[in-house]
């Protein structure tokens, strides 16, 4: 089973962030196998974190509470909220995938909240500049609740549109960028 976790970082946390910069890695080592995409939000000038996004396969909602819950930024404060989510990996790959690279381009995490009826499953039709793309989903997988993609794309508002506007409470566009250890 597939799932979507956006952290979101706490205000005044990024000291705190900093320090714990090598658990978070160990800890999510521990998942590469698992990994379909990971990476921190960004601020508007892209140089402090404000989020952490990780898609997982992992066998079952109760390893993705642990999975998100037990993360050591969670339990030291760090993050002020997590959005956790089935998910269905509509592209069939992982980020390590993506034709476009680790860098190059503006990279976004653009996040829909559903509005009742089911939009956007179909995968958009610029498949090159999606970097992951998928519905977010009950737990029991049975209730569309929104859609989360990874993308590259000219500027935040080229990124939305992927996006049907009506079709959503809110969407959220935030700077992205590949996560993981620097090599």
């Amino acid at each position: 089973m597939e799932f979507f976790c956006y952290h979101r970082d706490r205000s005044g946390s990024a000291a705190l962030r900093d320090r714990l910069l090598e658990e978070h890695w160990s800890y999510m080592d521990q998942y590469a196998k698992e990994m379909i995409a990971r990476g921190p939000t960004l601020n508007s000038d892209g140089d402090a974190a404000t989020g952490s996004v990780h898609i997982v396969d992992l066998p079952d909602p109760a390893a993705a509470r642990a999975f998100a819950f037990d993360e050591p930024n969670f339990q030291a404060g760090v993050y002020r909220d997590v959005l956790l989510r089935r998910w269905r990996n509509t592209l069939g790959r992982t980020m390590w995938d993506f034709p476009g690279g680790r860098t190059g381009g503006n990279r976004y995490l653009v996040l829909g909240i559903g509005a009742g009826q089911d939009a956007d499953l179909a995968v958009p039709s610029d498949r090159d500049n999606l970097i992951a793309y998928g519905p977010l989903l009950s737990d029991n997988a049975a209730t569309w609740l929104g859609t989360a993609a990874l993308v590259r794309a000219s500027d935040p508002e080229a990124a939305r549109a992927i996006l049907t506007r009506d079709r959503y409470t809110e969407i959220e566009v935030h700077n992205w960028q590949f996560g993981g250890r620097p090599t």
